[in-house]
């Protein structure tokens, strides 16, 4: 009774970390214990002007819940809303997972 309890946690697990918004975590080196990881987005190209220096940050994020339940806008949109951004210099994303129980998704915009 033990193993089949112990084997169903296991697929349980797997199943919720490698499907929907817990997929994600696998984005930047998939630390499947822990994660915290920044890395560049290299898109800025598709969204206009680009600008020669940034002064302004904006950052927007999603968080998943056992990779069950994801909430969030982590749009380079919203990110540019909440950063008065209007040129993009350049993008970068951060993904932090703790143990596949939460883990955040958030794109952070550097602009005029």
């Amino acid at each position: 009774m033990r193993k089949l309890l112990l084997f169903s946690l296991i697929g349980l697990f797997s199943i919720m970390t490698l499907t929907g918004c817990g997929a994600m975590i696998a984005m930047g080196g998939g630390g499947s214990l822990y994660q915290d990881t920044k890395m560049p987005l290299p898109y800025a190209s598709y969204y206009g002007e680009k600008a020669t220096t940034y002064s302004k940050v904006g950052e927007a994020s999603l968080t998943s819940y056992l990779g069950i339940i994801c909430i969030g806008d982590a749009s380079i949109e919203a990110a540019m809303k909440n950063g008065g951004i209007t040129k993009i210099h350049h993008i970068d994303y951060q993904v932090t997972n703790i143990l596949g129980i939460i883990a955040t998704y958030k794109i952070i915009v550097y602009g005029e």
